[in-house]
Parts: C-alpha cells; sequence; structure tokens
C-alpha cells in the first residue's frame, strides 16, 4: 500500500472543490447564517402557533394572540423561503441569483420595517 513504486509518478491528492478551482465566497456564509436565523424563527413560531391552537379551548385570552402571531410567522415564512433561494442562488449561480438577492435585501428591509420602533 505504501510502497515506493520507482518510475511511476503521481499527481498529488487534493479536495475535488480544490482542483475545480471553488473557493468559500463570504456571502454564501451571510446567505447561510440569515437562512438559519429565519428558520429557527419560523419554526419556534410554528411551534407557539400549534401550542396555542391546541390551548385556545382551555385558555380564551390566547385567541386574541392568533391572529398577530400567525403574522409573524407569515413574514418569517416569506423570508426563510427566499433566504433560501437566495442561498441555492449563491450556489448554484444561475443567471436569476441577482434577483433572488434583491428579493431577500427587500424582505429584510420590509421585516426591519415592520419591527422597528414607532
Amino acid at each position: 500500500m505504501n510502497q515506493v513504486q520507482y518510475g511511476k509518478t503521481f499527481e498529488p491528492v487534493t479536495p475535488r472543490s480544490a482542483a475545480l478551482g471553488a473557493r468559500m465566497r463570504p456571502a454564501f456564509v451571510l446567505l447561510g447564517f440569515v437562512l438559519g436565523s429565519a428558520a429557527a424563527i419560523t419554526f419556534s413560531l410554528t411551534g407557539v402557533m400549534i401550542i396555542f391552537l391546541l390551548l385556545r379551548t382551555e385558555h380564551a385570552r390566547l385567541d386574541a394572540e392568533i391572529a398577530p402571531l400567525a403574522t409573524h410567522l407569515a413574514l418569517f415564512a416569506i423570508l426563510t423561503a427566499l433566504a433560501g433561494l437566495s442561498f441555492y442562488a449563491e450556489g448554484k449561480r444561475p443567471p436569476w441569483r441577482g434577483a433572488s438577492l434583491a428579493g431577500l435585501a427587500l424582505a429584510l428591509a420590509g421585516t426591519i420595517a415592520f419591527y422597528w420602533p414607532e
């Protein structure tokens, strides 16, 4: 296995990504952070929504909280979908990558505006 074989030349073993010249791009990492954060918030809000729907018969005060919770859940579900689309586009580099990044930027701006204190 690890024996010297005279007369044979071998090419150095390199990872496939290095052989193809691919490098980790900072935008790809940042989009991963955005996607992970948005997905975690969406997952958490979904869990809270399920609990509220299950407990609303026992606690009448939860009825007033379902509509705002649904608004926040929808907002973060849209943000998660756009972040996932942008993450995919940054990895594959299709022609519509710029449009997906612009959509994510608008969604982030809209989310910030929604939660900005008045």
